[in-house]
């Protein structure tokens, strides 16, 4: 599994559709968060299809959670944004953690669901050269 940490510091992760709420869960958990984004981000991963759906007639790549402004004073948004992803029957989300969200919260959560976690950092070079 990799953890993929962009130049403005938010970790995306791709995981099979039903590790994402086992992970979003897990992650609110060890930050002790409950917030509007989690909820959101939970309803939008169990009714996978029909956002999956939304997303492809708005011609978006990813689907934003709503977020309260006082969890985003407090500090206290976990998911900034999920990527839903079907490949015939395989059905996927990339999570996009907030970038305030430490990344050993994430990957000890992710190895504690069984995963080897590889950490794979972007920087301004990589982006010049993928250009």
């Amino acid at each position: 599994m990799t953890l993929e940490v962009d130049m403005g510091k938010y970790k995306s992760v791709k995981v099979p559709l039903d590790v994402a709420e086992k992970l979003i869960v897990d992650v609110s958990k060890r930050l002790n968060i409950e917030s509007k984004d989690v909820m959101e981000s939970l309803r939008i991963v169990r009714n996978f299809d029909e956002f999956y759906e939304f997303q492809q007639k708005k011609f978006k790549d990813y689907v934003v959670p709503d977020k309260d402004i006082s969890d985003m004073i407090k500090g206290a948004v976990v998911v900034d944004s999920l990527k839903l992803i079907k490949e015939g029957s395989s059905k996927e989300v990339v999570v996009t953690f907030d970038r305030r969200i430490n990344e050993s919260v994430i990957i000890d959560s992710l190895r504690s669901l069984g995963f080897d976690v590889e950490v794979k950092r972007f920087d301004l070079m990589q982006f010049l050269k993928a250009k």
